[in-house]
């Protein structure tokens, strides 16, 4: 279902003012709804696409203030051959809601940083995208929306979510709403389909992107 609400929010990142700003598109929901298959659907169509967890993952191998601050809140044994280990960090955090609070404290403002500076580096190109999209899991619980110009909700029944990642993940009860997240999104899909009627999905908003 596509649902196009009339007003936008401006970012209040300050990018290069030129009429090839590209758009800015978050898409998020909830775990298991597939929205990793989305934002690959919106690069096939053309977005330059970036994940929030990919930033992540880059902040847990490279960064060697992240890598500091973890150490001195977990002890070396997090530490692996190659930076930070997720599997080690995410034994500590997701079982426990105040360390992952301190860790999600940690890493926001970081990858929003390195967003911000991905999106203002595509503007300052030659032939910049029309269109960005970057995959948010926790999107509306941190007040992300406001940097975008759309968002896209993609859901699915907690039966099918859960088929899709069956192991058990705590992070869920912290999220808001699938019936929230849809009313406040711009565009919505339920994806309990094929990837072929979530690519017309995707190419309908990338249309309505581009008008």
């Amino acid at each position: 279902m596509i649902r196009p609400r009339p007003t936008k929010s401006p970012p209040p990142s300050p990018l290069p003012t030129t009429v090839n700003t590209p758009l800015a598109v978050a898409i998020t929901g909830g775990i298991g709804a597939g929205k990793s298959a989305a934002l690959e659907a919106f690069a096939r169509h053309g977005a330059a696409t970036r994940s929030s967890d990919e930033i992540v993952h880059g902040l847990l191998r490279d960064d060697p203030d992240v890598r500091r601050a973890v150490v001195e809140r977990f002890g070396t044994d997090v530490i692996g051959p190659d930076g930070v280990d997720r599997a080690a960090v995410a034994r500590v955090v997701f079982n426990d809601p105040h360390e992952l609070d301190w860790l999600e404290e940690l890493l926001h403002p970081r990858v929003v940083q390195e967003h911000d500076a991905w999106r203002e580096e595509l503007a300052r190109t030659e032939n910049p995208p029309a269109v960005t999209v970057t995959e948010v899991p926790l999107l509306y619980e941190t007040g992300g929306e406001k940097r975008f110009d759309a968002v896209v909700v993609i859901t699915a029944s907690p039966e099918v979510r859960a088929q899709r990642r069956p192991i058990a993940d705590t992070r869920e009860q912290r999220l808001l709403s699938e019936e929230e997240k849809v009313r406040l999104a711009d565009y919505s899909y339920v994806n309990e389909g094929t990837l072929e009627e979530l690519d017309a999905f995707v190419a309908g908003v990338m249309a309505r992107l581009r008008a």
